[in-house]
């Protein structure tokens, strides 16, 4: 029995190492964007900025949160499938006509580097700017910021 259990983890082990890392890496990572998002909140403000331009803004606040707290939801829910399952092939994005692979943000705002000592690009200044809580809106500090 002892030597059986070691010949099929011995073998589990070898199939997991000839695989690859890549796909499951890759998938582990979706999923934990994914779940994120109920933090993050980035498909309700999409959700809402889009069913007020293209509807009405009584009907973003209204049609809109209410289709994207589902999307949100079903967003969190891919990101436990995700993580749950990332051993397990297929490592391709799952329900993309519903939900796009990568988490999405609204329009009107683009996520930029965080301020922080690790991206920082003048520390002789000792800041730089960038996003200082990405999550809340209105948060952005950009010293110097590029005109288009």
């Amino acid at each position: 029995m002892l030597k059986s259990l070691i010949l099929m983890m011995s073998v589990v082990t070898l199939a997991l190492l000839a695989t690859g890392c890549a796909g499951p890496e890759k998938k582990l990572g979706r999923g934990m964007a994914n779940l994120g998002e109920i933090v993050r909140w980035g498909e309700c403000r999409r959700s809402v900025e889009q069913t007020a331009v293209f509807y009405s803004p009584e009907e973003g606040y209204t049609r809109g949160f209410i289709s994207g707290l589902n999307r949100t939801l079903a967003r969190t829910g891919l990101g436990v499938y995700e993580i749950v399952t990332f051993p397990i092939p297929s490592y391709e994005p799952v329900w993309t006509n519903y939900l796009a692979p990568n988490p999405v943000y609204p329009d009107s705002y683009r996520p930029n580097l965080a301020a922080d000592q690790n991206f920082a690009t003048d520390t002789s200044l000792g800041y730089s700017g960038g996003d200082v809580l990405p999550i809340v809106p209105g948060s952005r500090f950009h010293i110097y910021e590029q005109v288009h």
